[in-house]
């Protein structure tokens, strides 16, 4: 098949684009404006492969997404391209509505008026496969689960707009017959994670010696998801999913996240020890809180494991080991992130 990745430079955008040429024989064209958290280096690995392209555009800008649906012909159009950090979505909002909200609104309207030319046969292949996030939920107490029942409640600027998304591929879905799908994952992890997000950000300052920020106890619950595995959902998603349906992705691997940075402490502390022999435990430092700092995601992937076979390969202690060994071997690829214009601040605490 032929599949359009918009966002295709970010991580879990570029994860799925290396996912599919090496184990797929689609064609896939990758859709990114690369702003700051999208990088081509993480593209390495397809680069030169003929089943891939790639296109520098904004989604938002629908005369040029339409001009490049209609070129490329695709079967599917996976919706990864975001504004993704709930701490930048804390301080400028804005970015958040137009790229979330109003380049949605682009891009359904590219795809509509592409699949409303097809033939009744290429219409009842074609998928718009919108990616989203647990986020739109709100919080979760001590117990439960996120389902595909579970009323949306978001609580920042980024899970408002990421929500707003989901009811736009909704309602296109439902009033205008597009063959929409949608899902909601955890929080991902692994190789090419751009150093603003926890796991990353802690791994690095680690190894700088810098202290390690913890938000307010540190008592928040995050389900983490290895990103390999869930570039392979998505692949199940868009090629046998049910249209009109929603599904749960999550890694089955709660920690509060004082506990993930325990990991990533006592994980290299084993592998590459600090020169004076004290633990990495050492420079966490608790710091104020993020303004509604939700208390707990979690989600229930059940649908998505009966119906499609799905399973996360990586347990939480495989896949936090695997992401640690690829910073410690790929220095190069983090220090030209550090050496731009993100140097690991804090963000998220000024008002709007």
């Amino acid at each position: 098949m032929k599949v359009l990745v918009t966002g295709g430079a970010g991580f879990i955008g570029s994860a799925l684009v290396r996912h599919l040429i090496a184990n797929t024989g689609h064609q896939v064209l990758n859709v990114d404006a690369l702003t700051y958290a999208g990088n081509l280096s993480s593209l390495e690995p397809v680069k030169g492969n003929e089943r891939y392209r790639f296109e520098k555009a904004d989604i938002c800008d629908t005369e040029k997404m339409l001009a490049l649906i209609t070129d490329f012909k695709p079967d599917i159009v996976t919706h990864l391209a975001a504004e993704s950090h709930v701490d930048r979505s804390i301080d400028g909002p804005a970015t958040f509505i137009q790229t979330n909200v109003v380049g949605t609104f682009s891009m359904l309207s590219a795809a509509l008026q592409y699949w409303r030319g097809l033939s009744t046969t290429q219409q009842a292949k074609f998928r718009f496969h919108h990616i989203s996030t647990d986020e739109v939920f709100g919080t979760l107490g001590p117990d439960g689960f996120f389902t595909e029942k579970t009323a949306y409640d978001p609580r920042s600027p980024y899970s408002a707009s990421k929500a707003g998304a989901d009811h736009l591929v909704s309602a296109w879905g439902h009033t205008y017959g597009l063959p929409v799908l949608v899902t909601n994952c955890s929080n991902n992890y692994g190789p090419y994670h751009f150093p603003e997000k926890l796991i990353p950000l802690m791994i690095i300052k680690c190894q700088s010696g810098e202290p390690l920020p913890v938000y307010g106890t540190g008592d928040n619950v995050r389900d983490w998801l290895f990103v390999d595995d869930h570039v392979r959902a998505l692949q199940l998603v868009f090629e046998r999913g049910r249209v009109g349906e929603s599904y749960m992705i999550g890694g089955k691997s709660e920690r509060t996240n004082l506990q993930v940075v325990h990991a990533i402490c006592d994980t290299l502390d084993e592998i590459h020890p600090r020169t004076d022999g004290i633990s990495y435990r050492a420079q966490i430092e608790f710091v104020a809180d993020r303004p509604g700092h939700d208390f707990r995601y979690a989600i229930d992937a059940s649908k998505l494991e009966n119906e499609l076979g799905w399973r996360p390969k990586e347990n939480f202690e495989s896949g936090i080991a695997k992401t640690i060994r690829w910073y410690l071997d790929n220095r190069d690829w983090w220090e030209a992130i550090l050496s731009g214009a993100y140097r690991g601040d804090r963000l998220g605490l000024k008002a709007v």
